[in-house]
């Protein structure tokens, strides 16, 4: 009997784990292609045989929505493949080379996460004020960089050093430099990695709100988190905030994501755990 309940009990919370995320993200698409006037209609419309576009059409042709789309995706683009980039280099050097103080760096490294984003929010400000960089996309993506990078070299230690350093030595002596052990060597046996880290920096990215919405004064650099919710400040009362655009937005970032972690999640789970075991 206590047999059967064991195995019971992981498919209740599964199934509850589903209705709680399940429930809201199945009535966002469903709002997104209902007509306008359905939306908050009542009783609720809770299915439709005739979903139409044309709330996604307005957030796409009508006002920046279209800015706000490719603004998000090159915020999210390059904010991982630099901060996998400039991760690596610093996850190789915390693995391979033995200095003093390491540990305490990586520590120190570490410590820079528990800052809350709000508390180094004004001086940060002033630095990209005098620097030009405020309301741009690069600036952002300086930023987003910045905070993933941390937990990116630290996850990315593990993997390095389960690697062989005799496939490096073998290298060296085969004639290999640096550039080139790291490149032909290091490099490729680090792809699952690579792979994992971009696309968890990826979903990160994609779903940040903070930094677009205090260093972004336009739609030059404004991300669709933004755009969400500058329609909901733009418009106050239930009754005036235009659901079926709101809804549009939520989707058009809700969408990519599902598709991506649908068709990568193995690679996703083999690279988290590729690093976890010796």
């Amino acid at each position: 009997m206590r047999s059967r309940f064991t195995k019971i009990v992981p498919y209740i919370g599964l199934v509850a784990f589903l209705i709680i995320f399940g429930i809201p993200v199945y009535w966002i698409l469903l709002s997104s292609v209902l007509p306008p006037n359905q939306n908050l209609s009542s009783p609720p419309t809770l299915f439709t045989l005739h979903p139409t576009l044309q709330s996604f059409e307005r957030a796409l042709q009508q006002g920046p929505g279209i800015e706000y789309l490719r603004n998000s995706l090159i915020f999210a683009l390059s904010s991982s493949l630099a901060s996998v980039f400039l991760a690596f280099f610093a996850a190789y050097a915390f693995a391979r080379l033995k200095f003093r103080g390491s540990g305490a760096l990586m520590l120190l490294l570490l410590l820079t996460m528990a800052l809350p984003q709000i508390a180094t929010t004004i001086p940060l400000f002033q630095l990209y004020a005098k620097l030009g960089l405020v309301d741009t996309v690069g600036g952002l993506v300086l930023l987003e960089a910045s905070v993933l990078v941390p937990m990116t070299a630290w996850l990315m230690v593990s993997f390095i050093k389960q690697i062989p350093a005799d496939l490096e030595n073998a290298a060296y002596i085969d004639g290999a430099n640096f550039v080139q052990t790291i490149q032909l060597i290091v490099m490729p046996l680090m792809r699952p990695a690579f792979i994992t880290m971009f696309l968890l920096n990826f979903i990160t990215s994609w779903n940040e709100l903070f930094y677009p919405l205090v260093f972004s004064s336009s739609s030059a650099s404004r991300t669709l988190t933004v755009g969400l919710v500058q329609l909901n400040q733009e418009n106050s009362g239930a009754a005036a905030r235009p659901w079926d655009l709101m809804s549009a937005y939520a989707a058009i970032m809700i969408i990519p994501i599902i598709i991506l972690v649908a068709l990568m999640q193995r690679r996703i789970i083999a690279g988290l755990t590729a690093g976890a075991t010796k």
